[in-house]
């Protein structure tokens, strides 16, 4: 622009030298005019330089805002279930017992929090409650709703308690881009972990996604520790990954003010429970996806052989556990997520599952009321189908006599099916009605072979068989108090967003 002007005024010059006093005249005005234009080109060119300037400090103001807004606060979610349930046992003395109208809410509110790329805390709060005031023994001696609560937080967010709202899972993770210099994706996570509904059980509870551990083998609460390494791009197979878990689902510390040392080991308590295990991932491409955990529960609890005998000639129910010993667990479950390219295979899920516990008792002691060493399995079959705009599932499960899982936070309110000594059939329908609300219709059928399914490890979880509890060899306590089959019916409407 500057070269055209100058230009333009050395031509102007040079036609002056010939030209009238008139024509001069109207040169000047000419070149004043472009002097003029000059100086407003200048200005302009300013005030655009500022212009600019200004609005790059302000988008960066802008994005330094969103970015802290972002990263400095917990996102939430919702998830609001009321329902209703018709629960219905046969006893082994050919009596009945059954509720048919158990209305309950269940509240989880999710948190997350991810202040960068590498590291996220999650968090989730529960309330569990039935309709009405919170009951308890109301002088009969029975035992409180809650019991059980301070001893074992397995439970505490899937038994029906109080109003308040307890902790189900709190933990942070660290996700590493690469380990050393292999092209290893890894993590590392400390808390209460997401222990329950996991792969397979997900299904049924209307869930996308599931949480870890494998749902046929453990699914409690409790706190603790894993790390995990994506194997995939060192492999070249599909979602190959392994982890490492650690739980403890007990303390023996004194609690404060208990006696002179306070939080030290307290030694006429029962041993801390502890768990170890692992999850191996060998496949997994988002259509096929099969996991195997192989775990050991440490110093699991029971009650004695003594204080069964005293229940069952009619004396009040045991109240002091012991330790028993150790037990192995593995599992190996496979999910096939769409077995065609269109129409309804494409949207149909199959799955398959099978499971063993083996009992390690300690030295003198009857775990599962053996000395020996005892062997359960357990196989769990299932699908779902897309039908009517909503999902129609069938399950199927069985367990032998000394099948023992930690699935004693199933939500099931009959009792874990998933630990059935014997067989469940479970057929269930969600619909959606918007993206945040829906409606689930479930049956839960659970027929028992032998006694102790929902027991824990001691002689409470001896397996007898039901048929001779049912003709009176085992006393008429024990047919009093031994479940032949159950049955649950749930229906509820379910808000998560």
């Amino acid at each position: 622009m500057k070269k055209s002007i100058a230009m333009s005024l050395a031509v102007a010059t040079t036609m002056a030298f010939g030209t009238t006093n008139s024509d001069l005249a109207t040169m000047k005005a000419e070149i004043e005019a472009l002097k003029q234009e000059v100086a407003s080109l200048k200005e302009a060119k300013a005030a655009e330089t500022t212009s600019s300037s200004t609005i790059e400090k302000l988008t960066k103001k802008v994005n330094d805002i969103k970015e802290h807004d972002a990263n400095d606060n917990i996102k939430w979610g919702v998830d609001l279930r009321t329902a209703m349930d018709s629960l219905s046992y046969k006893m082994a003395d050919g009596t009945k017992r059954s509720n048919d109208s158990l209305l309950t809410t269940r509240l989880w509110l999710n948190m997350a929090y991810a202040p960068d790329a590498n590291n996220v805390f999650k968090g989730l709060l529960a309330y569990n409650k039935a309709f009405g005031a919170d009951f308890g023994g109301n002088g009969s001696g029975a035992m409180p709703r809650g019991w059980g609560m301070d001893t074992f937080d397995w439970i505490t967010n899937e038994a029906l308690t109080n109003n308040n709202l307890k902790v189900k899972e709190a933990y942070w993770l660290y996700m590493g881009d690469s380990m050393g210099e292999a092209n290893i994706p890894w993590t590392v996570s400390f808390g209460r972990r997401p222990s329950t509904d996991g792969m397979l059980a997900n299904l049924r509870e209307g869930d996308d996604t599931y949480k870890s551990p494998l749902a046929h083998m453990i699914n409690v609460e409790f706190d603790g520790a894993s790390a995990s390494m994506n194997l995939g791009n060192v492999t070249g197979i599909p979602g190959a990954s392994v982890k490492l878990c650690l739980g403890q689902g007990s303390t023996n510390a004194t609690p404060m003010f208990g006696g002179p040392t306070n939080y030290s080991d307290n030694e006429n308590n029962i041993k801390d429970i502890k768990l170890a295990g692992v999850i191996l991932t060998p496949y997994d491409d988002g259509q096929i996806t099969s996991k195997i955990q192989i775990y050991r529960g440490f110093d699991l609890p029971g009650y004695s052989v003594a204080d069964i005998n005293i229940m069952m000639g009619g004396g009040a129910a045991p109240t002091t556990m012991y330790q028993f010993g150790n037990i192995d667990g593995y599992a190996w479950s496979t999910l096939v997520n769409g077995i065609g390219e269109d129409g309804i295979l494409a949207e149909t899920k199959l799955f398959a599952s099978l499971a063993m516990s083996k009992t390690h008792p300690d030295a003198g002691s009857q775990m599962l009321g053996s000395i020996d060493s005892e062997t359960g399995t357990s196989y769990w079959l299932g699908g779902q189908i897309p039908v009517l705009g909503g999902d129609f599932g069938v399950e199927f499960n069985h367990g032998s006599k000394y099948w023992r899982p930690f699935t004693y936070g199933e939500d099931t309110m009959a009792g874990s099916k998933l630990a059935v000594r014997g067989d469940a059939w479970e057929a269930y329908y969600t619909y959606p009605i918007t993206k945040a609300l829906s409606l689930q219709a479930r049956y839960t059928y659970m027929d028992y072979d032998y006694t102790g399914s929902n027991n824990f490890f001691g002689a409470d979880g001896m397996p007898m068989s039901v048929d001779f509890v049912k003709t009176g060899g085992a006393g008429p306590v024990a047919q009093a108090i031994t479940v032949d089959k159950a049955s649950d019916f749930r229906f509820y409407a379910r808000y998560k967003f």
